[in-house]
């Protein structure tokens, strides 16, 4: 192995990756002599792109959609969260050259609010998670980990709810969308995992009259950075948290994998972030 450690953000498209900006600034604040860069796998070359990972000349890499299941599928070995979710987002060699995968999304969301909102899941039993898609199932999945003994899914579409229900089992409630005001007055915890309130979308109405003030809500847009949701939740006293740290959080699982340091999340990286994005704080 050359003692240039290389990896890099796999998937298509990848253009607007801000992966890059999070490792370099990683690689840069440690003084590793690594690289991080993007490669775009066309769809009908992933499944051999995987498969034959090492001949890529990546020590590792990160995988956005559309490839996290093709990549899931071509490892050797999975971690608990990439086995349950049929999707992987990171990935690296061993040192028997085989191919391992790891789900750190849902990672990502707990050290989100670990570390915005330490002591978040003490005494809380009941979390509503909205939107039932990728980012959907990673949630549920860490929230599951934290023994909330009860996540309720609520979508517009409940067929995809009822799926998660059936993946995960015991523990989670499908909902459809009428059903939101009842089930926001039992929880703790209130999660967007949908792309509504996102720069360019559609809103998110929702009336949180109901939600208990105790209850923290946060959201994983963050384009804009405090969206509507939390901005309303703000003025009713709730404690929110803002997206951004799960995109941060995620990362540093992997980066820790290839380069052997386990990097901080600080406010530095955030605003590096946040003036990328064109966001303002």
């Amino acid at each position: 192995m050359s003692a240039l450690r290389r990896a890099a953000i796999t998937g298509h498209p990848v253009a607007h990756s801000r992966s890059p900006l999070v490792h370099g600034y990683w690689l840069k604040k440690h003084g590793i002599s690594g690289s991080y860069d993007r490669v775009d796998v066309a769809p009908e070359q992933a499944g051999d792109f995987y498969r034959n990972f090492a001949r890529s000349g990546l020590n590792g890499a990160n995988v956005t959609v559309p490839h996290k299941e093709v990549a899931a599928g071509s490892c050797d070995w999975l971690d608990e969260a990439a086995e349950a979710m049929g999707a992987a987002n990171t990935l690296w060699l061993d040192e028997d050259g085989r191919l391992c995968g790891a789900n750190t999304d849902g990672l990502g969301f707990l050290g989100n609010l670990d570390q915005l909102a330490p002591g978040w899941d003490v005494s809380r039993e009941s979390a509503v998670v909205l939107g039932a898609g990728g980012a959907a199932r990673a949630i549920v999945w860490a929230l599951l980990s934290r023994n909330f003994t009860a996540v309720h899914i609520v979508n517009r579409t409940y067929e995809k709810a009822t799926a998660l229900v059936e993946e995960f089992g015991s523990g989670t409630v499908a909902h459809t969308w009428d059903k939101l005001g009842t089930v926001l007055g039992e929880a703790d915890l209130l999660v967007n995992t949908t792309a509504l309130g996102m720069t360019g979308k559609a809103p998110l109405e929702i009336d949180l009259q109901p939600l208990p003030e105790s209850a923290l809500v946060t959201d994983i847009v963050y384009a804009p950075l405090e969206t509507d949701l939390l901005k309303q939740a703000a003025q009713r006293g709730h404690q929110t948290v803002d997206g951004l740290g799960m995109l941060l959080h995620q990362a540093v699982p992997g980066f820790e994998r290839w380069f052997g340091v386990r990097p901080e999340v600080d406010d530095d990286l955030r605003n590096l972030v946040l003036a990328d994005l064109g966001v303002t704080a």
